[in-house]
């Protein structure tokens, strides 16, 4: 069969280290393999195609949609993480389609409004077990999402869940026993530092485009002062704006560089040679080099107060806090509010909150704006 060729051919590429698709713990459900298409690409394929992933258009990354065109979203946020991811695991020899899915689907559990809309639902879901949006990722492809006739969600490889369950970031630090406590795939790992790439870099871009932040504070960002000083060694007529541009790009090619190279000499030096060496760590093996901790901690330091602690910002944050909160009271006081297909859940005995949480983790910041005028607005049409 083509697939068993393209498996073999694929053990013979990869590092000893790396995912191979052969060796898949498997799925929740039984499914025949697909005669040419291998585990994880089918993983990959249907990320794309499900509805969770196509509602990240109109998530918020860090500025409401309807704040411009050009910001990202979570949908861009995770197409760059994808391609940072790729380009790494190719560099290292591992398995690229499994960073590919892992990159796609880490944020399709995420509320709308960004990060202030999930403290908001955390503290709405205080008395219920809480909301991580890890958490809602594998609950979302293992359960809410309905495309398949034979079994719930989406029904992915224990790799890919894996790498959900145990993806960690200054954001991130889901705590899902299920899992088990070895390190996960240095895939998932090198996906955690693909996204910490990723939004420090975009959010530099959409700060400065927002006039949130000017050119001349970052003077005071090691990393931004040495590549935009070498820049203007090399290009000393380029425009400020496509400074800004080459700087990102350059920013991004050095830290996407510097994780490559680290992880070569950490694997190096701790005798990991395969992959249950890789697991049974003490610690991640993917990290930047010291040198490169530093400037990145520095440059996320300065978006810190610059521009998470922006007025502008903490007034969508505000929004976001009244809406969700204004939505989640009025679902609770009458769930019969709800869609039927998610009202006939609590009808069954399940979780009336948690019901509703689901609901609302799967808003786009369009669709809450629109539901809160329809709740709340009496000359808005229900």
């Amino acid at each position: 069969m083509v697939r068993l060729e393209r498996e073999k051919k694929e053990a013979g590429e990869l590092a000893p280290y790396a995912a191979l698709n052969s060796m898949s713990r498997g799925r929740l459900h039984p499914e025949d393999e697909h005669p040419i298409r291998l585990a994880f690409e089918r993983d990959r394929d249907r990320i794309i195609h499900c509805s969770a992933f196509r509602r990240m258009e109109y998530k918020t990354q860090v500025f409401f949609y309807h704040e411009g065109d050009y910001f990202r979203t979570r949908l861009t946020h995770s197409l760059e993480v994808a391609q940072i991811s790729r380009s790494a695991a190719l560099a290292l020899d591992l398995n690229e389609v499994l960073a590919e899915a892992l990159a796609l689907a880490h944020d399709l559990g995420h509320t709308p409004f960004g990060h202030s809309g999930e403290r908001v639902m955390d503290a709405l879901m205080s008395d219920d077990g809480g909301f991580e949006h890890n958490q809602q990722t594998l609950r979302v492809v293992d359960l809410l999402e309905y495309r398949y006739p034979r079994f719930p969600g989406l029904n992915l490889s224990w790799e890919v869940r894996e790498g959900i369950a145990k993806h960690s970031t200054d954001y991130d630090n889901p705590v899902i026993a299920s899992f088990g406590n070895a390190q996960p795939s240095l895939e998932a790992q090198i996906v955690e530092l693909a996204d910490e790439i990723a939004y420090n870099n975009h959010d530099l871009d959409d700060g400065l485009t927002s006039r949130m932040m000017e050119l001349e504070q970052l003077e005071d960002v090691t990393i931004w002062r040495e590549v935009a000083h070498q820049i203007k060694r090399d290009l000393p007529s380029i425009k400020p704006s496509m400074l800004k541009h080459e700087a990102i790009r350059r920013i991004i090619n050095w830290q996407v560089s510097d994780l490559i190279s680290n992880i070569g000499k950490v694997l190096a030096q701790r005798g990991i040679v395969d992959r249950q060496g890789l697991a049974e760590a003490r610690e991640r093996v993917a990290g930047f080099s010291p040198d490169m901790e530093v400037m990145n901690q520095e440059l996320k330091e300065f978006l810190r107060v610059n521009l998470y602690q922006h007025f502008r910002v903490i007034r969508m944050a505000q929004k976001a806090q009244r809406i969700l909160s204004d939505l989640f009271t009025a679902y609770c006081d009458m769930p019969q509010q709800l869609p039927p297909q998610y009202f006939r859940r609590i009808e069954k005995e399940e979780s009336a909150r948690r019901v509703i949480c689901d609901y609302m983790a799967g808003m786009t910041d369009k669709f809450a704006l629109d539901e809160h005028r329809k709740l709340f607005d009496p000359m808005e049409k229900v």
